[in-house]
């Protein structure tokens, strides 16, 4: 079973920054796409970011120039590194591996970003 295990979630002040990671119980290469979604009270999971096995990568509107996803294959981790943090970006952020139909969730990590 494949695992997906979140970190780097927390409280920051707008305009700070973190780093989310996502280290998989097996090699990344295994996975067609692997992304970041989150979710915020009251309101639908969308996609943050996504990357491929080739590394070509997708951004929502919203996030374009502040985050960027990136990954270590030699660690079987995902990253997504997010900088200029809004309150808007407060949610819980989960990390999403897919391969042929199978569709991977890790737990989710949470960010809030209030002063």
């Amino acid at each position: 079973q494949v695992q997906l295990a979140e970190s780097g979630g927390g409280l920051v002040q707008p305009g700070g920054s973190l780093r989310l990671s996502c280290g998989a119980s097996e090699s990344i290469f295994n996975f067609n796409r692997m992304g970041w979604y989150r979710q915020a009270p009251g309101k639908e999971r969308e996609l943050v970011a996504s990357i491929t096995a080739g590394g070509s990568t997708t951004y929502a509107d919203s996030v374009k120039g502040r985050f960027t996803i990136s990954r270590d294959n030699a660690k079987n981790t995902v990253y997504l590194q997010m900088n200029s943090l809004k309150p808007e970006d407060t949610a819980v952020y989960s990390c999403n591996a897919r391969r042929g139909l199978s569709i991977y969730w890790g737990q989710g990590t949470q960010v809030t970003v209030s002063s």
